[in-house]
């Protein structure tokens, strides 16, 4: 059996919790973003520079079966660290959306494709376009798909 790389944590208290909640309910609890009652995924990535996993909810942006996932960071002007751990290990992601995860294909999006998916980033949640502006910056958004096969 394949060794599975250590679990680090969070050092954002209410990260840590949600995802606990979340994935110790089968995503029947810490389902939603802080107060705002709109859904989140757990997005479970390698650390670029550790190489252990870490998990992030994410708001829960989906269409016909895959993802988007928002590198906001509430706005400011740096991209968040998940992004970084995306880009330097596109193949060590998986999704949790509910009870169970699933390995997820994760690739950077550009041109009329992420127009697309961010209208309906900022149907879902209205502050993503308050957050580019914000930011000074093109957020990033990422497309996850299932992962149709293991062997990768």
């Amino acid at each position: 059996m394949e060794d599975q790389p250590e679990y680090l944590p969070s050092p954002r208290a209410w990260v840590r919790e949600q995802v606990q909640a979340y994935e110790a309910s089968h995503g029947e609890q810490g389902n939603t973003l802080l107060d705002t009652r709109l859904p989140v995924i757990i997005v479970t990535s390698l650390g670029r520079s550790t190489g252990k996993v870490r998990k992030t909810p994410l708001m829960r942006v989906e269409h016909e079966g895959q993802y988007a996932l928002v590198a906001s960071y509430g706005g400011r002007p740096q991209h968040p660290a998940w992004y970084h751990h995306l880009k330097a290990n596109p193949d060590g992601v998986t999704i949790q959306d509910g009870s169970t995860p699933f390995p997820a294909d994760v690739r950077e999006l550009d041109g009329d494709e992420r127009a697309g998916w961010w209208a309906r980033c900022v149907a879902a949640f209205s502050a993503y376009a308050e957050y580019e502006a914000k930011a000074g910056r093109i957020i990033p958004v990422f497309l996850a798909s299932r992962r149709s096969s293991s062997l990768k």
